[in-house]
């Protein structure tokens, strides 16, 4: 498989120069290893922490561990370790002026581990990487968002966007078109089940867990109620809500929280709950296939979906915080993404439709009438192939433009 550009590239190797230790983190399988073997093979040593005969060894005796593989060198699924981390903070404040000497990676989100934030304070860039985006399959990783680019710009449109939401943006069912997808994102979700859910959280019934799974990847792009989730699963609030850090930690789910002003109008504050690929959400769901998707009742929900992790993966890819929201009032209208760009908001809707209409920009009117000075730009994003103005400065914009 010839290697793909990652957006990320840049971000990692201008860290490396300004901090001592680089973290590197995202979705088992998302492209970490070979990203960082493509840039660093050359300068650091590389060390899999997902090797038994040395993760023992890095835990039995991690200063003697740190004393066999000095630095420069990366150590892979870090998290594996938490001891190390302690170690390597001792190592780099010896010697503060040789940035660039560790990177570490891991397929668990270390900002949701204090013991291993609290060692990394102010010693390292946490970036993330995640499956790919449809630029970086497209072969442009720094392509910009529609909102940064040039009208004119604004051109080519890929159709195939249904078969690519059943495939998944994962590096290997992504890029390689004899893969056996099923057999793969099945091998995927065994593999998480039997490794990382018993090392976050000593989940027993792992049955149990996949039914979570699965209900959890029917509810993308819903509000996330944990006592809905309770009553349909059978089981306490607490559990719920344990299984679900889990899924977060690991990035298979992220929690998409509302955007709150102090206008009149009562707005939600429950938060919104999406898987990170589409790929395994639509396995999860049974769904193999592209007329499968759409002839199901989750089409909208697996194209919302991409649309808010393509937008949430490429702001992470250029290093940059993820300042995403969505706006919801009580009585339940509704629009899908606001992203912070500088003092504004631009406003993005998903609606499945292939042909968008002013009808369907109806919630993005509402908000930019509610937040004129906040939110003047919107976008209505369909699976159709126009590119148009809509009523009240809306523009209806392909999925495949993006």
């Amino acid at each position: 498989m010839d290697y793909i550009r990652r957006t990320l590239e840049s971000v990692v190797k201008n860290a490396l120069p300004s901090f001592p230790v680089t973290v590197l983190t995202g979705p088992r399988q998302s492209g970490k290893t070979t990203l960082l073997q493509h840039l660093f093979a050359d300068t650091h040593a590389y060390v899999s922490l997902d090797l038994p005969d040395l993760r023992e060894a890095a835990r039995d005796d991690p200063r003697g561990f740190l004393d066999l593989f000095p630095p420069p060198v990366i150590f892979d699924e870090a998290q594996a370790v938490p001891e190390l981390f302690p170690c390597v903070r001792e190592r780099v404040d010896e010697q503060r002026d040789r940035n660039g000497q560790y990177i570490l990676t891991g397929s668990q989100n270390f900002q949701l581990l204090p013991s291993i934030t609290e060692s990394l304070a102010g010693r390292a860039a946490i970036l993330h990487l995640f499956p790919f985006t449809q630029a970086e399959l497209a072969g442009e990783p720094n392509r910009d968002l529609p909102w940064h680019r040039a009208r004119r710009n604004v051109a080519a449109v890929d159709m195939n966007h249904w078969d690519r939401f059943v495939t998944g943006y994962y590096p290997e069912p992504a890029v390689r078109s004899s893969m056996d997808t099923p057999h793969w994102r099945d091998s995927y979700i065994q593999t998480y089940l039997e490794r990382d859910v018993r090392t976050l959280s000593g989940v027993g019934d792992l049955a149990g867990f996949r039914d979570f799974l699965r209900v959890t990847a029917g509810r993308s792009g819903s509000l996330l109620n944990y006592s809905e989730l309770a009553r349909e699963m059978g089981l306490t609030v607490n559990t719920i809500k344990s299984w679900m850090g889990v899924l977060q930690a690991s990035f298979q789910v992220f929690i998409l929280h509302p955007y709150h002003t102090n206008i009149g109008k009562e707005l939600t504050k429950t938060p919104k709950l999406y898987m990170t690929d589409a790929g395994l959400m639509c396995a999860l769901l049974g769904l193999t296939t592209s007329e499968d998707l759409l002839r199901s009742t989750y089409a909208g929900a697996v194209l919302e979906t991409a649309v808010v992790n393509e937008i949430r993966k490429r702001i992470a890819h250029t290093g940059q915080r993820n300042a995403l929201h969505f706006w919801r009032t009580a009585a339940g209208t509704e629009v899908d993404l606001l992203v912070e760009a500088g003092q504004e908001q631009i406003a993005v809707e998903v609606k499945k439709t292939a042909t968008p209409r002013a009808k369907h920009a109806s919630s993005l009117r509402t908000l930019m009438n509610d937040l004129p000075d906040r939110v003047k730009t919107g976008y209505l994003l369909h699976s159709g192939e126009e590119t148009l103005p809509l009523a009240g400065g809306v523009t209806a914009l392909p999925y495949g433009v993006l």
